[in-house]
């Protein structure tokens, strides 16, 4: 590969880069190729590494690259579309290649905003389930449901205290209830480890998350936390489709 050195732009250096690196990325890489490591990419573009990465951030950001464990940096799939509705964060879980695979499920206190949410005490306890979402056999989504005791009263009579029957049994009972609304927010964060472990990234990755409080029985039943790949999703929103988030 030659050299191409940038010239002086009014923009900022590395959001110039990335225009140049993206128009690479669509006529010298094919999708899943792995990039030259950041000293030959810098040294080819003539800047500085830290510059090199602001551009590969965005990139990543942007859902262009995706940067993987013990892989590196490669060219991101073009995206699909994964509906964020009604089966996606609702009772039951769905079948077929898009699906939500319940994990476990434990007692414990929410974070504060989550209990603000659902209206209780900061102290309170709570049925926390554990569930990831999956498409095409690939991590996309790691949730975390925290579901009231009052929303589950049958609960009480089931002994298994933690785990996959339990985290079943949560979402059973909770299925009793009829659902009368959502209300859902979304905001870009960076993966925490564990969400990154779940969702095959690296710590720190951009992640989109999707908080959900849902209504039933004329209080607020239970809060879902879902941590979604930024990499490779974005947020529309369409009059027919609702909210739709884009993956690869």
């Amino acid at each position: 590969m030659g050299t191409t050195q940038l010239e002086s732009v009014p923009e900022p250096k590395y959001w110039h880069l990335k225009t140049v690196l993206s128009d690479a990325l669509d006529s010298e890489f094919a999708v899943g190729e792995i990039l030259p490591n950041e000293r030959e990419l810098a040294a080819r573009f003539g800047v500085a590494r830290a510059t090199l990465r602001q551009a590969l951030e965005q990139l990543e950001l942007e859902g262009r690259l995706q940067r993987r464990r013990g892989v590196g940096t490669t060219v991101a799939p073009p995206r699909v579309g994964v509906a964020v509705g009604d089966y996606a964060h609702g009772w039951t879980d769905t079948s077929g290649e898009d699906t939500w695979q319940t994990v476990d499920s434990t007692e414990a206190v929410p974070p504060a905003e989550v209990a603000r949410l659902l209206e209780l005490a900061p102290d309170a306890l709570v049925h926390r389930v554990r569930r990831t979402r999956m498409t095409h056999g690939q991590p996309l989504a790691a949730e975390l449901l925290y579901v009231p005791a009052e929303s589950v009263p049958g609960l009480a009579a089931i002994d298994t205290p933690s785990g996959l029957a339990r985290a079943r049994a949560v979402l059973r009972e909770l299925r009793r209830l009829e659902l009368e609304g959502r209300e859902q927010s979304v905001e870009l964060g960076s993966a925490r480890a564990d969400d990154a472990k779940e969702l095959d990234r690296l710590p720190g990755a951009p992640v989109l998350i999707v908080t959900t409080r849902y209504v039933a029985e004329g209080r607020i039943a239970a809060v879902a936390v879902a941590t979604y790949r930024a990499d490779t999703c974005r947020l529309t929103f369409g009059d027919a489709a609702g909210e739709e988030l884009l993956a690869g």
